[in-house]
């Protein structure tokens, strides 16, 4: 398969040990370790008041991750089309949904109801915003990171844009929990263009490929770093860390599952030191 280029303009990351790029970066790196006290979920300033009170975690999780992102890249968020994915969508109001309904469904809050579908944090994105570009709300199960890395890839060569990416994932609650495998609160976003611009950080060389390897096992191939690792273990979205540990600690290869026999591959390096090779 062909190889094709993006440039990472911006990234943006948030979990309680690792709150914010600039710092996530040297923890990656492993120039300093990861806070013990774990960070205060954001505040979704872009949001108003009422609405910033109300906002459950995918939402302030959502909008954290991605106003970093676009700042770093300084762009102007409402101008970029968008993609988010996530594994699972806000699972604890699901799990306040499937026990309302079993108990006393007339007390279904609309609020929350409001909340609780796939799309709500692209929603909020784009009110907050003010943005009128579309947006792709993605949900691929263990792949859901993957599949949402190459829907912006795709979108940024075929559409010649440059396109935010925003994905997340928080803790299973109630029942769910037995059944739905994710624990602590993890987002990450990534602002990539199609062309180089003078707010590039890093190259990024991609192409899918199949392999005989499982998913799990192509993702794992190249793990991040076990004390890494270990940060975000057991959060749905724990298939992003090695990607964003990739661009911290460039140059560096890694491979993004994006389903049971499919993988990108990617090669990434600090936009100061691109010398891939030719893209076929």
């Amino acid at each position: 398969m062909s190889t094709s280029t993006a440039y990472i303009e911006g990234v943006g990351i948030w979990s309680e040990r690792l709150p914010a790029w600039n710092t996530a970066s040297r923890i990656l790196r492993g120039e300093i370790a990861a806070p013990e006290e774990p960070a205060k979920r954001p505040s979704p300033d872009l949001l108003p008041a009422n609405e910033r009170r109300r906002a459950p975690d995918t939402v302030a999780i959502a909008l954290a991750v991605g106003s970093e992102a676009c700042a770093h890249a300084q762009r102007n968020p409402s101008t970029l089309p968008s993609v988010f994915a996530s594994t699972h969508g806000d699972l604890a109001i699901t799990d306040y949904m499937c026990d309302t309904l079993a108990s006393t469904p007339g007390l279904i809050s609309p609020t929350r109801f409001h909340n609780s579908v796939h799309n709500a944090a692209a929603g909020y994105w784009a009110i907050a915003t003010g943005s009128t570009r579309p947006y792709t709300a993605i949900s691929a199960d263990r792949y859901s990171f993957g599949n949402g890395l190459l829907e912006a890839l795709v979108q940024a060569q075929s559409d010649n844009e440059t396109v935010l990416l925003v994905a997340y994932d928080i803790a299973a609650q109630g029942p769910l929990a037995n059944v739905v495998k994710s624990t602590g609160r993890l987002g990450c976003a990534l602002v990539l263009g199609c062309q180089p611009t003078s707010n590039t950080k890093h190259v990024m060389q991609w192409q899918l490929r199949e392999s005989e390897e499982q998913g799990d096992s192509i993702n794992s191939a190249k793990l991040a770093r076990t004390e890494n690792a270990s940060l975000v273990a057991g959060n749905a979205m724990a298939p992003a860390l090695p990607m964003l540990e990739a661009i911290a600690r460039a140059p560096g290869n890694i491979v993004c599952a994006v389903g049971p026999k499919m993988g990108l591959e990617l090669e990434l390096a600090p936009m100061n030191e691109y010398s891939f090779r030719s893209v076929s």
